[in-house]
């Protein structure tokens, strides 16, 4: 009958493992016919450098071998983590029970008693070879679901535009950096920016250039940002920059820099090009007001709306003096002085007003 000697798109090959050379061939030649490809080992040292280095579909193994016997070969074959499946059958001249226990006891799939009946081989064959496309397509299909999976936790975790972490990621990073630095007693500096007079881009140059904006914003980010921060997009025009081991001050010079090179950027897109500038907001832990990461988004997000305020492409450091002025200001009551650093988030709130989860004036025009 027909033999499916087929794995994937090649034919299946099978390793004869004999210090009988007669024995070699006469199986070489039979399961040539059968159309299989072979190779040879007469002793076990060999069969196994040639597993390790091009693993076979199958392997013909003989029990008794000088240097390692095949029942040691099949031992260290299935021990070893780095080789696919390889259905192993063992051929030997003792028929006692004990014999085949013990070859099968160390990892062997089958066996067969020599002297060898064709029939007999060609069905014990087939029937591992069975076993082994099984387990290619197993593996093949594996393999799928895991890249399917990878690609889906992508998808999850990134903003479609952008290609930077989206807001629900930055959260769930926010929330891992924010426990270790409490964790380690290290500080944590996050930074809230966002794009200049952005709906302006959009009405007068349209969305695909407002796209073209956001995209090459966020590459600045990136470009500036350390290998350890995590940048994401936090919602439109806004984007969040967490900087672990990083003091208050340092965040505020990475910060300027950054604000900087927007500054010089021409920002290209189809048939023209524009400048624009951005607003940034700097908070950090350890701080009075900082009590857990809600807190940390909350400052940096009220620094940046005092930066809006207060003239735009500008850094402002959460309860600097520039901050407490213009909090004491906006409802007409005395600033603080710039130690008072008791300062709560809610506080903070009442004296800007309701906002929104973007941190835009809910009474301002979008796009400020």
């Amino acid at each position: 009958m027909p033999r499916d000697v087929m794995i994937g798109n090649r034919p299946a090959r099978i390793l004869i493992v004999d210090d009988h050379e007669d024995n070699v061939d006469l199986l070489q030649a039979r399961l040539e016919a059968w159309g299989y490809e072979t190779s040879s080992a007469n002793d076990g040292d060999v069969a196994l450098r040639m597993i390790g280095e091009n693993p076979p579909d199958l392997v013909l193994l003989d029990v008794m071998m000088p240097t390692i016997d095949g029942t040691e070969v099949a031992r260290r074959v299935k021990q070893n983590k780095a080789l696919p499946f390889i259905p192993i059958i063992m051929q030997t001249a003792l028929d006692a029970t004990e014999h085949k226990v013990k070859g099968l006891d160390a990892g062997a799939d089958d066996y067969i008693t020599k002297p060898i009946e064709f029939a007999e081989l060609g069905a014990r064959v087939d029937s591992m070879l069975r076993i082994k496309r099984l387990q290619v397509e197993l593996e093949a299909k594996t393999n799928q679901l895991a890249e399917a999976n990878t690609k889906l936790l992508r998808v999850s975790q990134t903003d479609g535009l952008t290609g930077l972490a989206n807001r629900r990621h930055l959260e769930e990073r926010l929330d891992e950096m924010f426990e270790h630095s409490i964790r380690l007693n290290e500080p944590f500096s996050l930074v809230m920016t966002d794009i200049d007079k952005f709906k302006s881009v959009n009405d007068t140059y349209g969305h695909q250039a407002g796209d073209a904006v956001l995209k090459q914003f966020a590459q600045i980010l990136l470009a500036e940002a350390r290998e350890i921060d995590k940048v994401g997009r936090y919602g439109g025009e806004e984007f969040v920059l967490l900087l672990p081991g990083t003091v208050l001050d340092a965040g505020v010079t990475f910060a300027e820099r950054v604000r900087k090179a927007v500054e010089a950027h021409t920002f290209t897109f189809e048939g023209g090009t524009l400048k624009r500038t951005a607003s940034f907001g700097v908070a950090g832990w350890p701080h009075p007001a900082v009590t857990h990461c809600e807190a940390l988004v909350k400052t940096a997000d009220d620094a940046l709306y005092v930066a809006k305020e207060t003239g735009r492409n500008k850094v402002v450091r959460f309860a600097s003096d520039e901050f407490n002025a213009h909090i004491g200001n906006a409802d007409g009551s005395p600033a603080p002085a710039s130690s008072d650093a008791d300062v709560t988030a809610n506080t903070l709130s009442t004296k800007l007003g309701d906002r929104s989860p973007r941190g835009e004036n809910l009474g301002a025009p979008a796009g400020a």
